[in-house]
């Protein structure tokens, strides 16, 4: 089973957001030194509790703390940017780190419609007609598949130009979306953790529609998962519960923060029996090491994925780092 870990800078604790970005540098060279595959970040926008708003940012800060960890974006929201400006960034940080960067992209705005208005994003309908775009300026930039004088394109490079370009995944909630990728004959990700569904059929969906294309000669696939980890199965429970008050929040329609494990605690005790705590719990992976390793384990064998992508969560950096440690071994 092949490890990745997604960090969306979180605000734990007493940390502020400026706080919880520096935070994410430290979670990154913790993930190299424990020989992590790949170490993602992500878009979202006006979400009290994360602060990861521009993720080329942060990876070209990590390009320059790193040596050998891929590093992406999981991912870019592609409907709230230019085509071209996302092409010439990704090609600038893939000169940075030849071989090492990764492009997620999200079909979703990352955010609520009005603050997407004030993003001046497209919309998700017009994802497929930008990620047309971007590919082939990433193909013309590499010079995989140069832009014609017959293309509407023409004249029109980004920059700078290779040799190579990153690789290129669909961030993916349903089967429509995973058969986009690879129709595509790109890598996808199925976030579980958004769609709060098991992932098999949109990865099965995938792997039916695969098509090789010059970003990809064979279909691959990863699962995005929330697990946390600590010495013992009930310690790891005790500091997962700000995790899980969020969540519960969430799905009683608002948004919240509980950097106080009491107040955490107390908020969950007041939902004892209740149906959305129950649901939380049930599809918690929360454990010492090698109990999170072997739900990893058997969510990816169902899922038939290649590769799985822990989100890092936790109440303060130390235990982020610790449940990444524990996991590793």
């Amino acid at each position: 089973m092949i490890l990745s870990v997604l960090d969306l800078s979180p605000v734990s604790g007493g940390a502020s957001p400026a706080e919880a970005v520096r935070q994410t540098l430290d979670v990154a060279r913790a993930a190299e030194r424990l020989g992590y595959h790949r170490f993602w970040v992500a878009e979202h926008h006006n979400i009290p509790g994360v602060a990861s708003a521009a993720p080329e940012i942060l990876i070209a800060a990590l390009s320059q703390i790193t040596k050998t960890i891929r590093l992406g974006s999981g991912g870019v929201m592609l409907v709230n940017h230019s085509p071209l400006k996302v092409a010439e960034v990704f090609m600038e940080l893939e000169a940075l780190a030849p071989g090492r960067i990764d492009l997620g992209l999200g079909r979703a705005l990352g955010t609520d419609m009005r603050t997407g208005g004030a993003l001046r994003s497209s919309g998700s309908e017009a994802f497929p007609q930008y990620f047309g775009l971007l590919n082939a300026w990433l193909l013309d930039a590499s010079g995989k598949a140069p832009i014609g004088e017959e293309s509407p394109l023409r004249g029109i490079h980004a920059s700078p130009a290779g040799p190579g370009h990153p690789d290129v995944f669909v961030l993916c909630t349903s089967e429509e979306s995973a058969a986009f990728a690879g129709e595509a004959g790109v890598g996808m990700v199925f976030a579980e953790f958004i769609a709060r569904r098991e992932g098999g059929s949109s990865i099965a969906a995938y792997r039916k529609a695969f098509r090789p294309s010059l970003f990809r000669a064979e279909p691959w696939a990863g699962l995005a998962l929330i697990a946390f980890a600590a010495d013992t199965p009930e310690e790891a429970w005790r500091l997962d519960a700000p995790r899980r008050a969020g969540n519960i929040a969430m799905l009683e329609g608002r948004r919240a923060r509980f950097p106080d494990l009491a107040e955490a605690e107390a908020y969950l005790a007041a939902r004892a029996g209740t149906p959305a705590l129950q649901m939380v719990e049930a599809n918690s992976i929360t454990s010492d090491g090698p109990g999170v390793r072997r739900r990893l384990d058997e969510k990816a064998r169902a899922a038939d994925a290649d590769e799985v992508f822990i989100m890092t969560s936790g109440p303060t950096l130390a235990a982020r780092i610790r449940s990444l440690e524990q996991i590793a071994s």
